[in-house]
């Protein structure tokens, strides 16, 4: 077994560093649920507004695109591997824009994987369009689906409903982006809100179940999984990033910070 970069003392929590296409083979790891926020190969040099400046879209070289068949073929490869890691009724959920979900969708039906839903996370706080030339980009979208096409998959209703005032939750989810509070150990520059990553493990995933991100980042889906008994697996390319993922897990051993991040969740999911 490879050495963990970070492992929690409650043995819930564990980070790897390097390619997880070379690493995750290597690992005897099964997964129950597995959330990827993988490139989206959008940083092509563009720009954008942040807190009210205009600045870069560039993530890093990480997250330049070199051609549409560049990026199949990295989607194939990393979601081949994955696939191998999750158990036979386990499913993934995929987040992505245009730049690359289009692509993941294709590959998800090529490598038999059957789509469950098509999530659309609506930012009630999207950064404006200051070029005026096309509508505001103000969403991402999230793909889940299942391992096997006859496998049944688990999705926690009720509970669902219940976060929804009791009615059917619809596949569109209106949620702020990140806020303050969730900035506390420092930022990634793609960070996920732990509000959205809360409802997809709550959604499709038991207490205790063993959860991968194998574009970890700052392990969003690792707090989230750990805030609701679920144990965690992530791996990242980027020190800087593992140094952060640990030190919010390492924030979440206080009970009062569980409690505090819990119940400003629920007031954004209760909403």
């Amino acid at each position: 077994m490879i050495e963990p970069y970070f492992k929690s003392d409650d043995k819930k929590f564990y980070l790897f560093h390097g390619d997880m296409m070379e690493l995750l083979p290597k690992t005897d790891y099964q997964f129950d649920m597995v959330f990827a926020d993988p490139p989206y190969f959008l940083s092509n040099d563009g720009l954008t507004i942040k807190n009210g400046k205009i600045s870069s879209v560039n993530k890093g070289t990480w997250d330049k695109s070199f051609g549409i068949n560049y990026i199949n073929n990295f989607n194939r490869k990393w979601l081949s591997i994955v696939r191998e890691k999750m158990k036979d009724n386990a499913t993934i959920c995929v987040s992505g824009t245009m730049h690359n979900i289009f692509s993941i969708g294709q590959l998800l039906q090529e490598l038999e994987f059957k789509i469950l839903n098509v999530i659309t996370w609506e930012k009630t706080n999207p950064p404006p369009n200051f070029s005026c030339r096309y509508f505001t980009h103000s969403t991402e979208q999230i793909i889940w689906a299942r391992k096997f096409e006859k496998i049944p998959h688990y999705f926690n209703y009720e509970l669902v409903k219940k976060l929804n005032n009791n009615k059917q939750m619809k596949d569109v989810w209106r949620m702020p982006a990140i806020a303050s509070w969730e900035k506390s150990c420092g930022k990634h520059p793609t960070q996920k809100p732990l509000a959205l990553l809360s409802q997809i493990i709550l959604a499709t995933s038991h207490p205790n179940d063993l959860i991968l991100d194998p574009f970890a980042g700052s392990s969003t889906t690792g707090i989230a999984a750990n805030l609701y008994r679920r144990r965690f697996v992530g791996i990242d390319l980027n020190k800087d990033f593992l140094e952060l993922s640990k030190n919010r897990k390492l924030e979440i051993e206080k009970q009062e910070t569980i409690n505090r991040y819990k119940e400003k969740i629920q007031n954004i999911l209760m909403r």
